[in-house]
């Protein structure tokens, strides 16, 4: 296994050949997990860390320079039982909010490593806990690995965070490092805390993004399917000022266009501070994705790959943006690259 918070060695985007195309026991275990990373400012794509000096509160810097905790893993009610897994709604602390979820346990002797699952975007008002990748927390559970698929804050059992949508949604990467801290620390013998990797899709791949530039180290590998771009301005004006939605006069009443504000947009995308990722990254993609362009993850990939990360993308054949023919194939390729970086 890597070492925790050492940089990985640099490897070139992979641009790989995908189907022939080329490019409850009710019990409770308190622990508190932490981690603190410091910058600030802003730079072009793929520099160097910012200095020190003020920053937006809105920021991927100001998520670096803040101390993150994550702690209080606690499995409810058993929601299922398979011969591979038992399904659990499960709840944890993430700085100060308390964040709903599942959990799928393997069956058998632990410690198991872990996976956290960031969720695409569902209406929070329709959302049910655990929704979202139930394919993926079945299969990957059946490998044995511990999953904890996150509700995200204003989701299902989550509390609520008034002004999540307004700052661009920023606080989901901190459900998402407050999972893997609550899972590192929860002292439970079926969790191996020390393997532990990331593993979005949609807009949760954008979660994926956010979360290895703001805390290095903390997860050993990560994986983005069908990932949303890594520019937050591309996604407004791709889902949500074509369906008129308010929320973003408020972002642009509140922050500023780009045009007018443009520190401020290059603080929130993770591609500012690629230089800070150090986890190997496996991005999947499909060629015929017409929900997030295929182009915005070939530019990520080649961000990351310009700051000298271990990034690989991969171009899935005909595959639209939930993956259904080559879904099986697909993960198998996922499967390999955490039983690469995680076992």
């Amino acid at each position: 296994m890597r070492p925790r918070g050492t940089a990985c060695a640099a490897a070139g985007v992979l641009l790989a050949v995908a189907g022939g195309c080329t490019g409850g026991d009710g019990s409770a275990a308190p622990a508190t997990g932490t981690v603190t990373t410091r910058a600030a400012g802003e730079q072009s794509p793929g520099s160097a860390s910012p200095s020190p000096g003020p920053v937006d509160p809105v920021s991927l810097p100001a998520l670096m320079r803040r101390e993150h905790t994550g702690s209080d893993l606690r499995l409810g009610d058993v929601l299922d039982r398979t011969s591979a897994y038992t399904r659990y709604a499960v709840t944890y602390e993430a700085n100060g909010l308390t964040i709903s979820g599942i959990m799928n346990v393997p069956e058998g002797e632990g410690p198991f490593p872990a996976l956290v699952l960031a969720h695409g975007y569902i209406d929070p008002d329709v959302y049910v806990s655990g929704q979202g990748m139930p394919r993926e927390q079945d299969r990957l559970a059946r490998e044995g690995y511990v999953v904890l698929h996150t509700d995200y804050r204003n989701h299902a059992r989550s509390d609520d965070d008034p002004d999540n949508d307004v700052n661009l949604r920023l606080g989901y990467t901190e459900d998402v490092i407050g999972a893997a801290l609550a899972l590192r620390d929860s002292g439970r013998p079926e969790i191996d805390g020390d393997r532990i990797g990331l593993f979005g899709r949609s807009m949760g791949g954008g979660v994926v993004y956010s979360t290895l530039v703001v805390a290095p180290g903390l997860f050993d590998a990560a994986v983005a399917y069908a990932p949303v771009s890594a520019r937050p301005e591309e996604n407004i004006d791709h889902f949500q000022r074509p369906d008129g939605d308010p929320v973003v006069a408020e972002i642009e009443d509140e922050h500023g266009t780009p045009e007018e504000n443009p520190a401020f947009w290059r603080g929130v995308s993770p591609l500012t501070y690629a230089d800070r990722v150090t986890e190997p990254l496996l991005i999947q993609h499909g060629t015929a994705d017409e929900t997030c362009p295929p182009a915005w993850s070939r530019e990520a990939a080649a961000v990351f790959d310009e700051a000298g990360k271990d990034v690989e993308l991969r171009a899935v054949a005909g595959e639209g943006h939930t993956f259904g023919p080559r879904w099986a194939a697909e993960m198998d390729a996922t499967e390999a690259f955490f039983e690469r970086h995680l076992r």
